[in-house]
């Protein structure tokens, strides 16, 4: 097992390319009568830089256990997640994500720009495969909602062939 995981470590090749990035752990205590009993819950981001990409959340008594519990619900929802319209490597038009109180905005930059993106957002378009693109956060910067938000916002993304079959007009 690869032990940089929480540096958005890549997988090994033979799980289909998959590459994933632990986005935030966070630790939860239940006072008990002897004390505080520790869990821990892990909310990674897996995707095959390809432009599929989805976010798994594992809970476990050890960071270990949940961070392999958060990559196996990712993978599992990567297959389901429909393939997100890239424009080379960044996308082809500016969006607007939205998830409870976070709203992230999208936009396509040149090449060379890189990703300027914040924690949660950033991981996202890693793992779609985006290298140029600019964003914003607005609203809550809560990293589950982000991650939801940048998800959300990618799959609004149409290229212009789609639109114009969409319409029914050529182009």
């Amino acid at each position: 097992m690869a032990r940089d995981r929480d540096r958005g470590g890549d997988r090994d090749s033979r799980d289909n390319a998959l590459v994933d990035f632990v986005v935030k752990i966070k630790r939860s205590a239940c006072v008990v009568k002897g004390g505080r009993r520790f869990s821990f819950n892990a909310l990674v981001v897996v995707g095959d830089k390809r432009g599929k990409v989805s976010y798994g959340y594992g809970k476990a008594n050890e960071v270990p256990p949940s961070v392999e519990k958060a990559i196996k619900e990712g993978e599992a929802n990567v297959n389901r997640s429909k393939k997100v319209s890239l424009r080379g490597n960044t996308i082809p038009h500016r969006v607007i994500g939205k998830f409870g109180a976070s709203k992230v905005i999208m936009v396509p930059a040149g090449p060379g720009t890189g990703v300027k993106a914040g924690p949660g957002v950033r991981e996202v378009l890693q793992a779609a495969g985006v290298t140029n693109i600019l964003t914003k956060v607005h609203g809550s910067t809560n990293p589950m909602n982000l991650v939801k938000a940048t998800i959300n916002g990618l799959n609004q993304l149409r290229t212009r062939e789609e639109v114009a079959a969409l319409r029914g007009v050529a182009l």
